[in-house]
């Protein structure tokens, strides 16, 4: 929203105070019913469905999904991740931000309008303040009436709703970090740590703050997609549009009378599509970068065409050039395959096809070698060259494993120490192996060996190179 401009006179000289600031009117969104309105909701029950119900599932003896920052694992259905499979998670966000591209240079900002968590949420607390203060207009009486026992009972009622349901979705959200069960027993039991209970009330905060009072705020604003959207956009992209060559002139007018006579177009100026817009703007105005392409409008308008006796779509899904040109759908839809879609998609799937075979090829467990800094090389009785090395095994399957480790690289190589260890599930184990070498066996000097470790219950072997000191 552009800012007002005040002046005050000049200050020194020709100078000029400017106003950056202008105060934000509270938006009162009308409720609103139609197919777009029904695909929301739909989102709506789907990613709440999946948010609040994936930290109860399990998986074997276990959260399906937990990050466990403590124990530095990460489960994810049967996968379990490493700090070392970092790459993995970084696959991930770029696999969702390359997605995020491509929808939205294909469909604009429909991420937004259907299922980023501020909509979603916002959608959910603008129901609980529908159900405790009535509808727009309801609402818009009770703020402007004095306080009252009706007025404090409705306020102190969506007030409740909203810090129950904000300090559940915090809780949800901590039980991603820390086993649920426990979480939720150690609540009942007032006994949760004090990470866990700043993290409930610091999101649960957020969330009431952002979808109970910020709301459009957080779109317009704040959130850094509004800002680079554009770059995503060209003409081809499918946008919210009102047809201006149909609507205008805009006027009121009868049920009955006709709108050719009258020398006006098919928008009847009734600007309920400003009064359903949760960023409060008016899309009569063209392309503005607060539209989220929620649809709100194109439901409400679409009701009125109806009741109007109009065709459908004064306001619709299309895009600038097929609205320019009269194009039908046919034409709009041939127009998805352009050069800027074809590069994301191929993007897009060569960085996914790329995680998934890494995913398939991932080796079960990972070993990593380091020598024995307080003992580089040693002549032990026999007169053999002994080095000593610590080798970590990582099982990263969710049974308990038993790996045979043996040593390759040199004539007579043989390992001094147990040839065989067992690690339990989802844990590391370090181990300390001595390798010793016949003295004349090898040259002075540092020579390549490699450590081989495999798996005797199931399969998989990983190979990992050091060194073997001979002293002079």
């Amino acid at each position: 929203m552009a800012g007002e401009q005040l002046q005050s006179g000049p200050a020194s000289g020709d100078g000029e105070l400017t106003s950056l600031y202008q105060a934000q009117k509270k938006i009162y969104p009308r409720s609103v019913t139609g197919l777009f309105s029904k695909w929301r909701w739909a989102m709506v029950f789907i990613t709440q469905l999946v948010f609040y119900g994936l930290p109860w599932m399990e998986w074997g003896q276990r959260q399906a999904v937990l990050f466990d920052l403590e124990a530095r694992r990460f489960y994810i259905l049967g996968l379990v991740l490493y700090p070392q499979d970092f790459i993995y998670l970084s696959g991930i966000l770029v696999i969702s931000a390359l997605s995020l591209f491509l929808f939205t240079a294909v469909a604009g900002r429909q991420w937004c309008g259907y299922a980023c968590p501020q909509t979603v949420y916002t959608e959910i607390f603008l129901w609980l303040e529908k159900i405790t203060e009535g509808d727009r207009s309801a609402r818009l009486r009770l703020d402007a009436s004095p306080m009252s026992v009706n007025k404090f009972t409705r306020k102190a009622s969506k007030q409740f709703l909203w810090i129950a349901l904000s300090l559940w979705t915090g809780f949800t959200f901590v039980g991603y970090f820390t086993p649920i069960k426990e979480l939720g027993t150690s609540f009942m039991a007032a006994s949760m740590g004090s990470w866990e209970t700043f993290w409930v009330f610091f999101y649960g905060f957020a969330t009431y703050g952002n979808a109970g009072y910020m709301r459009e705020q957080v779109c317009k604003y704040m959130c850094p997609y509004a800002r680079f959207q554009s770059a995503m956009f060209d003409k081809d992209t499918l946008i919210v549009t009102y047809d201006e060559a149909r609507g205008e002139p805009r006027g009121s007018r009868s049920k009955k009378a006709d709108p050719k006579a009258l020398n006006l177009g098919s928008c009847i100026d009734c600007t309920l599509c400003v009064q359903v817009c949760p960023t409060g703007i008016d899309i009569r105005k063209g392309l503005q970068y607060e539209c989220i392409s929620c649809a709100a409008c194109i439901d409400v308008c679409d009701t009125v065409m109806d009741k109007m006796s109009y065709p459908r779509g004064l306001i619709r899904y299309s895009t600038q050039n097929a609205v320019a040109q009269g194009w039908g759908r046919a034409q709009l839809l041939r127009k998805i395959f352009r050069p800027r879609v074809l590069v994301y998609s191929a993007i897009l799937l060569a960085v996914t096809a790329a995680l998934f075979t890494s995913l398939a090829l991932r080796s079960p467990f990972r070993v990593d070698v380091d020598r024995d800094r307080a003992s580089l090389a040693r002549i032990v009785s026999g007169g053999k060259i002994e080095n000593v090395y610590r080798l970590q095994v990582m099982n990263a399957t969710e049974n308990t494993q038993t790996y045979r480790i043996t040593a390759t690289g040199l004539p007579g190589l043989m390992l001094a120490s147990e040839g065989t260890i067992s690690v339990d599930a989802t844990e590391s184990r370090w181990v300390p192996v001595t390798l010793q070498l016949p003295y004349e066996a090898a040259t002075a000097g540092s020579h390549e060996i490699h450590f081989e470790v495999e798996a005797i219950n199931s399969p998989g072997r990983v190979i990992e190179k050091s060194i073997f000191l001979v002293p002079r």
